[in-house]
């Protein structure tokens, strides 16, 4: 008798690839990311790295882990899913967040819309065992060559200081055979790198907000509430001019700088390949010039924050470090490094 297994990945995966899906993404989901772009952007475009289309094209053609800076909640990951979709069929896995399931039929929907859910919950036992089967889904999908979005790190850089997180690569490496090599996990994640740059982000004045309620009260927390109120400001502000900046497998740089990263510790080498996706990352960033009329832009953006003893100085500040920042990271990625 033919015993079924069990399927481990029930309550993350997406759901499975069909035609009522691709019929939806045709009808209705292409149709609605390309109406909210018109809406909301001056322009979307899809670019690359100077000089490197043609081996960013050969490096995504069997699948890609597209990594990226963190700006907006849902439109990082459908603008990403809409570009690379008309341009190379390319219907990427996306990986979101459990905590933004605020209402009962966000999860469905999301997983029927090629999402997979991360969940963030529980004590330390069980967000091991959570990142386990998580990395391990990941790895199933790479197998199969399947293409996923997958942010640098836990939620959105609320200073747009774009790092990756350590402890995001080291989640990847959980689902391979101990005897692994680190170098040799990422290599068959082939993560490329993807730069992304709003002009305007809708969602300013509220991580500005968030900031002021966490300097003013350490203990306070996001709510549901919160979060979708972040989702929707994102969906349908005003973003001006978007770009999103593919860059080449972090392979070739692993492949020739491989005798140094073979003498490092696994730590340092984690350390240096987070730092390689950074500068791929800042060294692409779109850099908008920003003229007199955005001072007013800021202002007219700190006026729409609504909280007890408001500090519009503060919020100001923040505001133009999320637009300063990633030029001077920028600036700074085209320093000489040690790799």
């Amino acid at each position: 008798m033919k015993v079924r297994m069990s399927n481990p990945y029930r309550h993350i995966q997406a759901y499975p690839m069909n035609g009522l899906l691709q019929i939806t993404d045709y009808v209705a989901l292409l149709p609605f990311l390309r109406s909210l772009a018109k809406k909301t952007c001056t322009s979307l475009t899809l670019d690359y790295a100077e000089g490197q289309k043609e081996t960013i094209e050969q490096d995504i053609k069997h699948g890609a882990m597209f990594m990226t800076n963190h700006r907006d909640i849902v439109m990082d990951a459908g603008f990403l899913t809409l570009l690379v979709r008309a341009k190379y069929n390319i219907r990427p896995y996306v990986g979101m967040g459990n905590n933004l399931f605020g209402k009962w039929w966000i999860k469905p929907l999301a997983r029927f819309n090629h999402a997979f859910v991360v969940i963030r919950d529980g004590g330390p036992r069980e967000i091991m065992q959570h990142s386990q089967t998580m990395a391990s889904y990941l790895r199933f999908l790479r197998r199969k060559h399947h293409s996923i979005w997958l942010a640098q790190r836990e939620g959105r850089a609320k200073d747009s200081d774009d790092r990756t997180q350590p402890a995001v690569l080291k989640m990847l490496t959980l689902g391979f055979d101990k005897s692994t090599c680190f170098l040799d996990a990422m290599k068959e994640m082939n993560i490329c790198p993807v730069s992304i740059s709003y002009e305007f982000d809708p969602c300013d004045y509220l991580k500005a907000q968030e900031m002021q309620q966490k300097r003013d009260d350490a203990a306070w927390t996001k709510s549901k509430h919160d979060d979708i109120v972040s989702m929707k400001t994102g969906i349908m502000g005003h973003k001006g001019r978007v770009v999103f900046r593919l860059t080449p497998s972090v392979n070739h740089w692993i492949d020739a700088n491989r005798e140094k990263l073979d003498a490092m510790t696994r730590n340092e080498q984690i350390l240096a390949v987070a730092a390689q996706i950074d500068r791929q990352i800042h060294q692409n960033y779109e850099l908008f010039e920003r003229g007199e009329e955005f001072t007013t832009y800021l202002q007219q953006q700190v006026a729409k924050v609504d909280i007890p003893n408001k500090d519009e100085a503060f919020l100001l500040e923040k505001m133009n470090e999320m637009y300063t920042n990633p030029v001077k990271n920028y600036e700074a990625s085209n320093l000489p490094g040690e790799l």
